[in-house]
């Protein structure tokens, strides 16, 4: 969900419930890495999933976000685009952070294009937020920024046990082998893996470069 199409829902700040616009009915059909779902369906299905957790209403919903009940309603069926700022009011309206509406589920070891995941633009800026990863609660999370030239690949050997490693792709090309697989990463692409097992970086173009992140408990 790349599009930077706008969201009608900020006119319903103002009160009205005006249905959401055209430009918010094409959503993106690529599915989220490891859900077979749309970024659109994800979404769709977390907000109905966080609603009815909460036991409340969509027009109850809706008049905690200042949104139209319309555009909530298009928003839960996958048909909607929403905008950051919509997003913003709904996980306020929910009292859930904003992390909880764009996660997909957890996997031991997930390649994300960054143009197949749920992605928020502003309708203030040419600004667009896309969700990684979350923190898990008690978590301890060291960045490394990562230069590399091809040539002979970076061995690791295991970190301490339950060592998550989280990497996205910053310039170049990369390939990551870990648990028997190899895994290409293009610019903006992330992947997670156990850091708690051998794993293999080595550099496909010159000037490479990536953001490391290495959690643990």
């Amino acid at each position: 969900m790349t599009s930077r199409s706008n969201d009608d829902s900020l006119n319903d700040s103002h009160g009205s419930a005006d249905p959401a616009s055209a430009s918010d009915s094409d959503p993106a059909s690529a599915p989220v890495a490891g859900t077979g779902l749309s970024p659109s369906q994800q979404i769709a299905a977390a907000l109905k999933r966080e609603r009815l957790r909460a036991g409340l209403s969509l027009s109850e919903v809706a008049r905690r976000a200042r949104i139209g009940k319309s555009t909530l309603s298009g928003l839960e069926t996958g048909s909607g685009n929403p905008s950051l700022e919509t997003m913003w009011a709904l996980a306020a309206a929910l009292d859930i952070p904003l992390a909880r509406l764009l996660d997909p589920p957890p996997h031991e070891v997930a390649l994300q294009h960054v143009g197949d995941m749920p992605s928020l633009p502003s309708t203030t800026a040419n600004y667009v937020a896309t969700l990684l990863s979350p923190s898990p609660t008690n978590a301890r999370r060291d960045v490394y920024f990562i230069q590399a030239e091809p040539g002979e690949p970076r061995e690791s050997q295991p970190h301490p046990q339950g060592t998550i490693e989280h990497v996205i792709l910053g310039r170049g090309s990369a390939r990551i082998e870990v648990l028997g697989k190899s895994y290409d990463l293009g610019v903006g692409d992330y992947l997670t893996h156990p850091g708690d097992q051998p794993h293999r970086f080595t550099a496909l173009a010159p000037g490479t470069n990536a953001v490391f992140v290495v959690e643990s408990s």
